[in-house]
């Protein structure tokens, strides 16, 4: 028995190692029945094979830590999830949430057999708002595990828990979005009535060579809002690069606006406020007179 990978109780006992020694300080408990030599690390890779421990074979890791196992952004979410074929299957345990459902197929990641990315999305569903679901969803499509259609279509024909949620969350996927603080800048965007901005788009010049990409735009208006994560210029060099940029979007005569993270979790309104107002002012088409509200549960703001 290996005791750097996590081993049951009863594992224990039928090498020689007593209940006594197992709570002692040679070994650490993940979860009841579960241990691991405690020299060793608990990473989530380590807590998830610990979570999936003591159940038959045909289990599989799903939800939130499905997420963990991929590495796309999800809020910290501290039980484990474990899906089982039948509901003879379960198991109780602290820290371990189980379900029951018979998957098509599943994925192995690093060893563990994991739900598949289709299938973690409608997961998450579960458990995740509106918006960190899409950011989700924008992530898989970054890494080329899906596209948005087939993320569409996987909603579509899924009949599972969650799926409803799932099915709105995957129409505001896109392609080609850089970060998870770009998904939330353009869902406070679109939660507001306003037009949908294009991702990323690439300007080229007159020999077809790209030039500047803007993360979120209105061409007709001529508009660019891009959310800016630097707290501080940290180069000299990328200072001097970001001058070069600003005056070339000036001679186009486009009009930029920037946003860091206060204007979305603090001042939400007040950034919307400000898109709106320029939006108008330029003519973009389809801006609405007044902004909807609907996006006030998903982004409450503080100040």
């Amino acid at each position: 028995m290996d005791l750097q990978r996590p081993f049951s109780r009863s594992e224990a006992v039928a090498t020689g190692i007593s209940a006594e020694v197992l709570r002692g300080p040679r070994f650490r408990r993940i979860f009841r029945g579960i241990y691991v030599d405690a020299s060793v690390p608990i990473t989530p890779m380590l807590r998830a094979e610990a979570a999936l421990a003591p159940f038959p074979d045909s289990a599989h890791l799903s939800h939130a830590s499905a997420a963990r196992l991929y590495d796309v952004p999800v809020p910290t979410l501290p039980e484990e999830h474990v899906t089982v074929c039948s509901p003879g299957d379960r198991r109780r345990r602290d820290g371990i949430k189980v379900h029951v459902a018979q998957p098509d197929q599943v994925r192995v990641v690093g060893g563990l057999r994991v739900s598949t990315c289709g299938d973690m999305f409608i997961e998450l569903a579960e458990l995740l708002p509106l918006v960190d679901l899409v950011v989700v969803g924008d992530t898989l499509v970054r890494r080329g595990w899906l596209t948005p259609a087939e993320l569409v279509q996987h909603c579509a024909v899924s009949r599972r828990l969650g799926t409803r949620a799932a099915r709105r969350a995957a129409s505001y996927v896109r392609p080609r979005v850089d970060s998870p603080m770009e998904t939330r800048l353009r869902m406070l965007i679109v939660l507001a009535g306003l037009p949908e901005p294009e991702v990323n788009v690439t300007i080229r010049n007159v020999v077809g060579e790209p030039i500047r990409r803007y993360d979120l735009s209105y061409r007709r208006s001529r508009t660019i809002v891009e959310y800016d994560g630097r707290h501080h210029i940290e180069r000299e060099q990328q200072w001097e690069s970001d001058l070069d940029r600003r005056e070339a979007i000036d001679d186009d005569k486009w009009r930029i606006l920037v946003v860091i993270a206060k204007g979305i979790y603090a001042e939400p309104e007040r950034t919307l406020q400000r898109i709106h107002r320029v939006l108008r002012a330029r003519g973009e088409p389809g801006v609405p007179a007044q902004l909807s509200d609907d996006w006030r549960p998903h982004f409450p703001g503080h100040r």
